[in-house]
């Protein structure tokens, strides 16, 4: 990762080792993050240190992401990503913390409420995968064909990167950002990380389907926050997921695309900020 932000501890979880850290007062309320596809932790930096203020902000890499491990074969689905989110609940001894999820993120975090049992004080999710149709037209035909990419020359893969991982951005990222986003992909072992786990999402259709005739059962307080020029999940998804969720806030934030986080981190701080009013 980047010199600004590290994850100095590790697990040993049932799908590799996961590189993770705790910031904020011992003892504070407990806020865990999730990030999405592509990406990894580096997206919440600035959110998880506004929040450690107040809370004890738990963030980390999936399987597969960012500074966790990253090998041959991996199985980097949502079903595998959702039980090393549960078995991580059990390690750091949180029985009922605030989740905030984002993209693919959202998706797993949904999964181990639903699927697993597992119980959140709050649920933000932002630009969430969870309704179809999900994942654009560039990911879609790289995960069918990720053998031929996995082989493209180094500098291509990166010209392709840094385009795919761009665009999730409405206004466009900082040089120094969009770096530090793709550096895992670059990195030894990233360029073939990167395309398994396009092909993983592939086959991760169903996962989300299981999952949405019983979002009218989620019984806790949600906020579904969305940016309002997401490309590559629209706005209009945001808008049905919180339909489905009884009482669901939603916040939409103008002039951000699917990286709210980037777009506009201070909106989105404010709107978790508020959400989090109570939690205390």
């Amino acid at each position: 990762m980047t010199d600004e932000w590290r994850l100095p501890e590790t697990y040993r979880s049932s799908a590799g080792t996961v590189r993770w850290h705790r910031l904020g007062p011992p003892g504070a309320p407990p806020v865990v993050l999730l990030h999405g596809t592509p990406f990894s932790s580096y997206v919440w930096r600035g959110v998880a240190q506004a929040l450690a203020r107040r809370h004890r902000v738990h963030v980390w890499d999936m399987p597969g992401y960012g500074a966790s491990e990253k090998r041959e074969g991996q199985d980097v689905s949502l079903a595998v990503e959702r039980d090393v989110f549960v078995e991580l609940l059990g390690e750091w001894g949180l029985a009922e913390p605030v989740v905030i999820a984002h993209d693919s993120g959202g998706a797993v975090a949904l999964g181990a409420h639903l699927l697993r049992g597992a119980r959140y004080r709050k649920l933000a999710l932002v630009d969430a995968v969870s309704l179809p149709p999900w994942g654009s037209a560039f990911s879609q035909l790289v995960g069918e064909h990720a053998d031929v990419f996995a082989r493209l020359p180094p500098g291509a893969h990166a010209a392709l990167l840094r385009e795919y991982v761009g665009s999730a951005s409405s206004p466009g990222l900082h040089p120094a950002t969009l770096d530090a986003l793709v550096a895992p992909w670059i990195a030894d072992g990233g360029q073939q990380a990167f395309y398994r786990q396009l092909t993983a999402r592939l086959g991760d259709r169903s996962y989300t389907d299981a999952m949405q005739e019983r979002y009218c059962t989620v019984d806790m307080p949600v906020m579904v926050c969305w940016g309002a020029e997401d490309t590559w999940v629209p706005v209009e998804r945001g808008r049905e997921l919180a339909a489905r969720v009884p009482g669901a806030q939603l916040r939409i934030i103008p002039g951000a695309g699917h990286l709210v986080q980037e777009d506009r981190p201070a909106e989105l701080t404010a709107a978790l900020v508020e959400f989090l009013h109570d939690v205390g």
